[in-house]
């Protein structure tokens, strides 16, 4: 087992970490940028290192820097948490020609799965459903015009280096093509340096549906069942919730197995998630694999009682998966608290919090590296905490969240409780009749 790991991020997820490790027993270094002096994960680590200023460019995305740090202090390996450098191809590698464990994908897997087109002919191969869609990169104006004939409209043309809903657009018609093809294609070369198109069936009523996993260095894999990822705004997640209210068992099944065997085929080492887009038909269909922790393995680890930042490491460190399915005995919801203020278009909210009271009480959980004084600086992304309610069914859990939200205070900086306490009173939601246009008619 690895004796000390270095964090290579902030806020919630690095202090998640830096938990973890103190209950296995292994020593932690933090990395901070001047601007989180002070945050959580800087005071309980057993040491902290400084690497640049405030913007991410010149701190948490400096990789010598983060290298150096773990060399001065003789950590063993990092833990990358997810956002920054999780699924970087290059730092895995450059980790890899130090002697240190990167605690994430191999360079060539994060490679091979971040490129989505690439991404999908893996997938197909391995018989796994994909949505309809081009073979491979589309050359350009007229290739993408004749693809849309060939998959039928409505179509979504997908920058292929693509992230955080940034180089979509959805074509309902050829007349259409020529203008989103354009500024698709511009706004991913501004985002990723990569103008490379690709062309889907655009799914209608989809629910985002999300798969567990986890592979170890023996070629073993497991799923650990789904997370409902719907309720999104500008395709960024606002709350999950495990088990879905629209999958049954069988399908429930259907995607594990489908997973597993995508994670056998590409031999994959670490904890991960699938991505599947699902009709309401119920197929279901690839969208990504993720090569990392996610914002909200909390709600899994609740319903199945498995520490999945444990698991990671282990698996790092060599361990074997003993199982090959976990399912849920538990409902989970989490609802993420957002420095933004939903009255006017979720701006940020940036600033100091004044005053500070999180809830409590049994099946509540707070995943959050703020307090009362603490600065949100406008650097990074405007998450404050996770709230995590579980019960024994999702009636329960949402009256549960309804009465967690009603005692959770943040002064001093707007936040996302208000909308999180409007949405677990809508009926819609309330009754799991929602897909991912949920947010389009939804109303403050």
């Amino acid at each position: 087992m690895f004796k000390k790991i270095l964090i290579a991020n902030r806020g919630e997820i690095a202090l998640r970490i830096l938990r973890t490790c103190k209950e296995m027993g292994i020593k932690t270094v933090s990395v901070y940028s001047t601007a989180d002096k002070d945050s959580l994960h800087v005071r309980f680590a057993d040491e902290a290192v400084c690497i640049g200023g405030p913007p991410s460019s010149e701190s948490y995305l400096v990789m010598d820097r983060i290298i150096a740090a773990a060399e001065i202090t003789n950590a063993d390996a990092i833990h990358p948490g997810y956002g920054f450098l999780s699924e970087n191809a290059k730092f895995s590698k450059i980790c890899q020609e130090h002697g240190i464990k990167f605690i994430g994908a191999s360079p060539e897997m994060i490679e091979a799965m971040g490129d989505k087109a690439s991404a999908k002919k893996t997938m197909i191969d391995a018989g796994v459903p994909c949505i309809p869609g081009s073979e491979g990169l589309l050359r350009d104006l007229d290739h993408a015009k004749e693809e849309g004939i060939n998959v039928g409209y409505p179509v979504m043309i997908k920058a292929t280096a693509g992230g955080g809903g940034k180089g979509m657009r959805i074509v309902w018609s050829e007349e259409e093509m020529e203008e989103h093809w354009n500024s698709a294609r511009q706004e991913s070369k501004a985002a990723f340096g990569n103008d490379g198109m690709y062309m889907e069936k655009y799914i209608e009523e989809p629910r985002h549906i999300e798969i567990q996993i986890a592979g170890d260095r023996y070629g073993n894999a497991c799923h650990l069942s789904e997370r409902d990822c719907s309720i999104q705004r500008r395709h960024q997640k606002l709350v999950e919730e495990t088990p879905s209210p629209f999958v049954n068992q069988k399908l429930r099944e259907k995607m594990g197995a489908a997973s597993v065997k995508a994670v056998k085929a590409v031999n994959y080492e670490g904890v991960g998630t699938i991505e599947y887009l699902v009709d309401k038909h119920k197929n279901f269909y690839f969208m990504e694999m993720n090569t990392r922790i996610q914002v909200e393995h909390t709600i899994t680890e609740e319903v199945i009682n498995y520490d999945l930042i444990k698991e990671q490491i282990k698996l790092a460190a060599g361990d074997k998966i003993k199982k090959s399915a976990y399912y849920p005995h538990l409902h989970a919801i989490q609802c993420r608290i957002n420095a933004e203020d939903p009255y006017n278009n979720f701006r940020p909210s940036p600033g100091k919090i004044t005053d500070y009271h999180q809830p409590g009480g049994h099946g509540i959980r707070v995943d959050t590296h703020v307090y009362a004084g603490y600065v949100i600086p406008p650097y990074y992304d405007s998450m404050i905490s996770k709230l995590i309610t579980v019960a024994q069914t999702r009636e329960e859990a949402i009256r549960k969240m309804e009465r967690a939200l009603e005692e959770y205070i943040i002064d001093g900086v707007k936040t996302t409780i208000p909308f999180h306490m409007k949405l677990m009173k809508n009926e819609k939601f309330r009754s799991g009749d929602f897909t991912t246009a949920f947010m389009d008619t939804f109303e403050m």
